[in-house]
């Protein structure tokens, strides 16, 4: 039985800066239906505050509760450990990290630092890392979407600072299962009630069903013809998020008469 939905943003609520046909309408029915919503995700180019303000450009208004970020997962993590990172993230979010102290810097922090990924930069946070300092990632996918073409993400660039360095990056964010429970800790759910509904099959659907969650991946955004093909783990796929409601709703408790 379906109770709540952890939902993707970036290639399932919308692309680019265009809404996902009918997404909006589809969030409608979910809130509608009393299921428990969160949106959760990796984006390291934008503060929360940016999301909640595009989103709602979209059509998609959301209380701030809702949203679960990696980064702000992230800075609370070094926050709590009294860490000074060195950050190698987008020159968008560095706000979100202003209050904390980062001269002589003793954790290493790596994002979607976009232009800022460099040989000096890179070498700089290994030699931190290869020094004892804990490396965290904000998130480890490959690749995302923006305008139509696929990029790399912060995950490859991640692995090459655990390979050079001998160590074990700590990710916050999705696939991270801390990630998915740190969300559910904020529901009155189990993790079998809950259906994470993404476009990526190793971040979203993957990452989700490992921690418990149920997964769909849906055909929109960054998703390839066969990826749904690309883990033996058992999940769904769908059209897009629409239908991905539908299937919900009809696993809920209470389905609409419109179903």
């Amino acid at each position: 039985m379906i109770k709540g939905l952890f939902i993707d943003l970036s290639g399932v609520l919308y692309t680019g800066t265009k809404a996902i046909p009918g997404a909006a309408d589809a969030l409608a029915k979910a809130r509608q239906s009393g299921l428990q919503l969160r949106f959760v995700t990796n984006t390291s180019r934008l503060t929360c505050k940016q999301i909640l303000t595009d989103l709602k450009a979209l059509g998609f208004v959301l209380p701030d509760a809702e949203l679960f970020t990696a980064p702000v997962a992230a800075h609370a993590w070094l926050q709590e450990k009294k860490l000074r990172p060195f950050c190698l993230i987008h020159q968008n979010i560095q706000s979100e990290f202003s209050d904390l102290i980062q001269s002589n810097p003793n954790a290493v922090i790596i994002g979607d630092a976009e232009q800022d990924f460099c040989y000096d930069k890179l070498n700089r946070a290994f030699q931190l890392c290869q020094q004892g300092a804990p490396l965290l990632g904000i998130g480890c996918n490959r690749y995302f979407k923006l305008d139509e073409q696929l990029l790399m993400d912060a995950g490859p660039f991640i692995k090459a600072i655990e390979y050079a360095a001998s160590t074990r990056a700590v990710i916050l964010g999705k696939p991270s299962a801390d990630f998915f429970l740190q969300v559910l800790a904020s529901t009155d759910l189990q993790a079998d009630q809950v259906l994470m509904i993404g476009d990526d099959i190793y971040g979203d659907v993957e990452g989700a069903v490992q921690a418990g969650l149920q997964g769909c991946l849906v055909h929109t955004g960054k998703y390839q013809p066969g990826d749904e093909n690309k883990i033996s783990l058992e999940h769904i796929h769908a059209a897009s998020i629409v239908e991905a409601v539908d299937y919900a709703l009809l696993q809920s408790e209470v389905v609409p008469s419109d179903i």
